[in-house]
């Protein structure tokens, strides 16, 4: 299909750039069966059954953008000894390699080389120093990654980077102001359990232990997994076909527990509802061709756009994105593209607010999809 296919108009002032207080008061478009109506996020028992499952992410999203300056000796004879060239930089973290390895977006991509020493926490001349954080540019890919080998490995790494880094907000809200304070808990789910996400699983930030109560009182099973979110969410899709479009891997896991649990819902009859495209994902690189969801540890690329045949999730509660993004892509797939277009028109016309902050969809699978 084209890209171009899933385009739509979306005004600057629909994308939230702070979330709703409380979390559950934010706006729901419910859309089934090609049908719209309109609620809040703190109805949503109304829409599940007992004996539903409701499956969420449970990662923690880190303080993964790094800024700081590129070191590289001066080249030019008779400099100064130990004169270097510096340039400030940025690094936003995406896959964790090796417990000293992240591979990460930069910028200025084309300034960066292998060999590279990168000190992370400061600017300039280091005058406004945050503490030091040293890295090497390992490899530099044609995708766009470099691989960065930390001077510290492990729990000393994790450390390091809370000190030095900043929360990765989306380059939308990025733009419009800088990230703060609030950000490091409004940017994150209550579900948050394990380190590792640059980006978080924004359905999620909808939900209250409040509203996670009457869920389970309603007779509705919760279950987790994790899926650390990579910077490639962020990037826009270039390809004027989506056949062309290359996904970057994140990394996964759900446990044999969960899966067990969850092939005995739909054994009984209940539905999997997921609460996002993240765990929504990882649930169908996690299924068979037959349905069965099996546990699973490791990386996927999964890209769905529509024609796909989903295997494991029958409802997806999800935030509203943007145009032409993979996840407007699989929405698409999900519930029908002409029902999104629909239903992105009608939230566009009805003040709803879209993206990370935004106000949240529940999508009923398209019959077809069944």
């Amino acid at each position: 299909m084209k890209t171009a296919d899933f385009d739509f108009d979306l005004p600057e002032n629909r994308i939230a750039l702070r979330p709703a207080e409380p979390r559950d008061s934010a706006r729901l478009l419910v859309v089934r069966d090609g049908t719209l109506s309109d609620h809040v996020i703190r109805d949503l028992p109304d829409f599940l059954r007992p004996g539903d499952a409701l499956v969420f992410n449970d990662t923690r999203v880190i303080p993964a953008r790094l800024s700081g300056v590129r070191q590289r000796p001066n080249p030019v004879i008779g400099g100064p000894e130990g004169d270097t060239l510096t340039v400030e930089v940025e690094a936003t973290l995406h896959h964790r390699d090796a417990p000293d390895t992240w591979s990460a977006f930069m910028k200025p991509g084309k300034r960066i080389k292998p060999g590279d020493r990168v000190r992370f926490g400061v600017r300039g001349d280091a005058a406004c120093d945050l503490g030091r954080l040293d890295a090497t540019v390992q490899d530099k890919g044609e995708d766009g990654l470099v691989a960065l080998k930390f001077d510290l490995s492990g729990p000393a790494l994790d450390d390091a980077i809370r000190d030095v880094g900043v929360m990765p907000l989306p380059p939308y809200i990025a733009a419009k102001r800088p990230e703060d304070d609030r950000d490091r808990a409004d940017y994150q789910t209550v579900f948050a359990e394990h380190d590792g996400s640059v980006a978080a699983p924004t359905a999620g930030l909808h939900f209250t232990p409040a509203l996670l109560d009457a869920i389970r009182t309603k007779g509705v099973t919760t279950h987790a997994v994790t899926l650390h979110v990579g910077a490639g969410t962020f990037l826009p899709v270039k390809a004027d076909d989506t056949a062309d479009h290359k996904m970057h891997s994140e990394w996964g896991t759900v446990p044999a527990e969960t899966a067990a649990a969850l092939n005995a819902v739909h054994a009984n009859g209940g539905r999997i509802v997921c609460v996002g495209t993240t765990s929504l994902r990882l649930l169908e690189s996690a299924t068979t061709p037959e349905g069965l969801i099996q546990p699973f540890h490791g990386d996927t690329a999964i890209f769905i756009t529509p024609g796909y045949r989903f295997r494991a999730a029958d409802v997806l509660m999800t935030n509203f994105h943007l145009p032409k993004s993979t996840l407007f892509m699989l929405v698409s797939a999900f519930a029908g593209l002409e029902t999104m277009k629909a239903a992105y028109a009608h939230a566009v016309a009805d003040g709803y607010r879209f993206y990370s902050y935004g106000d949240g969809s529940l999508l009923h699978r398209d019959h077809t999809n069944a």
